[in-house]
C-alpha cells in the first residue's frame, strides 16, 4: 500500500510517499521562511495562504515524479494537530476533500507523535522501548516509548520551549528567524565565552525543563551590552551550551531510571549539529538516534511513515483538528 502523508501545522507545506515493504518512495517540501523572516515569528494568516497556494501543485510534482496517479494511492495521513488554527484546517480540508472525492481511507496524524517516530525513517535498527527527546519551536518533552501505540510523557517544559527560547534570544541580538539556526552559527565563531549563563533544571529531581529563567537572564545580558560580533559569538556559545547541558542530562537521566539504553532525539533543535556532536560524546553506553537532517524539521515523510504505523486503524470521518494537544499522552 502507499501513503500519502500531508503536513501543515504551521509553516512548512510538505508531502510525501511510503510504500508498505519499501519505504519512503518521495518526499516534498515547501518553506516559508522567507515569508516570516522579517516579521521575527510566523503569521498565522500568512502561512495559511501559501499552504493554499502550495498544496495542489506540491501533489501534482509528487505524484508525476513518481508517476503515480491518486488511484494508486491507498491512505492519506494529514497532521490534525497541534500547531496553527488556520494551516491545520487548510490542510485538513485538502486531506480529507481529496480522501473523500477518490474514496481514500484517511487517517489522522498527532505532529508530536510523528516527529517521536521520525527517526525511525532512516535508522532501521531503532525499536521501541526507547526513551524520546522532542526538542522544537512549540514543545520540549520527555516520553518514555514502549511501543507504536504505548507511550507517556515523562517530562516536559513547564514554560518556555527550548526552540522558543532560541527564536526570542535571536531576535534581541538582531538575527535572523528562526534563531535556532543562527544561535548555532554564531556560536560556531568562538570557542569559548566569558558568560556563564544558569543550566536550569540541571540538578532538580524530575526530568522536567525551565527555560523562561535562562531567556530573561540572557535578554537582560543583551540590554545592557553593547553588541558587536564578537560579544554576539560569546552569548550565542553559553546560551547553546546551557540548554544542550540541560536537554542531555535529562535524557541520559530518563534512558537510567527506566532501564532503556536507547534515546531517539527529534524534533526542529534535533538539527542543531552541536547537539548532535555532544550526545554522541557524552552518551556513555546509551545509543542515541536522530532523523535525517531533513526529517528533523516539519516535513510530509513522518507524516506518511506513522500513517504506515497506523495504517490498520479505521478511516476517520471528521475535518475536527486539535491545535492544542488534548490526550492525556500529548
Amino acid at each position: 500500500m502507499i501513503i500519502l502523508g500531508i503536513e501543515s501545522s504551521c509553516d512548512e507545506t510538505g508531502m510525501a510517499l511510503y510504500k508498505t515493504g519499501e519505504g519512503l518512495l518521495a518526499n516534498v517540501l515547501s518553506s516559508q521562511t522567507k515569508i516570516h523572516n522579517k516579521y521575527g515569528g510566523v503569521v498565522p494568516e500568512l502561512a495559511s495562504r501559501d499552504h493554499v497556494k502550495k498544496l495542489v501543485p506540491l501533489l501534482d510534482s509528487l505524484l508525476n515524479k513518481q508517476k503515480l496517479s491518486l488511484d494508486k494511492i491507498g491512505l492519506i495521513a494529514f497532521t490534525n494537530g497541534p500547531g496553527l488554527l488556520g494551516p491545520l484546517l487548510t490542510g485538513a480540508a485538502f486531506a480529507k476533500t481529496l480522501a473523500w472525492v477518490n474514496n481514500i481511507r484517511s487517517v489522522e496524524i498527532d505532529h508530536l507523535e510523528a516527529h517521536i517516530f521520525s527517526a525511525m525513517i532512516s535508522e532501521k535498527t531503532l525499536e521501541p522501548p526507547f526513551i524520546s527527546l522532542l526538542v522544537s519551536g512549540g514543545h520540549t518533552l520527555i516520553s518514555k516509548i514502549d511501543k507504536h501505540n504505548s507511550y507517556e510523557i515523562i517530562g516536559k517544559s513547564l514554560d518556555d520551549s527550548a526552540g522558543e527560547v532560541f527564536d526570542k534570544v535571536a531576535r534581541k541580538m538582531g538575527l535572523k528567524y528562526p534563531g535556532g539556526p543562527e544561535i548555532s552559527i554564531a556560536a560556531k565563531r568562538t570557542i569559548n565565552s566569558k558568560y556563564k549563563f544558569p543550566r536550569p533544571m540541571i540538578n532538580s529531581n524530575d526530568l522536567n525543563f525551565s527555560f523562561s529563567g535562562l531567556k530573561t537572564h540572557v535578554i537582560r545580558e543583551i540590554e545592557r551590552t553593547r553588541l558587536n560580533d564578537q560579544i554576539i559569538s560569546e552569548i550565542s556559545f553559553d546560551f547553546q551550551e546551557s540548554i544542550i547541558d540541560v536537554l542531555i542530562h535529562k535524557s541520559i537521566s530518563a534512558a537510567k531510571i527506566f532501564d532503556i539504553p536507547r534515546i531517539a532525539v527529534s524534533g526542529g533543535v534535533s538539527a542543531n549539529m552541536r547537539l548532535r556532536e555532544r550526545f554522541e560524546k557524552e552518551s556513555q553506553n546509551i545509543d542515541v538516534f536522530f532523523p535525517n537532517l531533513e526529517f528533523s524539521t516539519d516535513n510530509g515523510a513522518m507524516i506518511a511513515y506513522l500513517g504506515y504505523l497506523k495504517s490498520n486503524e479505521t478511516k476517520m470521518n471528521s475535518l475536527k483538528i486539535q491545535p492544542i494537544p488534548t490526550s492525556s499522552v500529548f
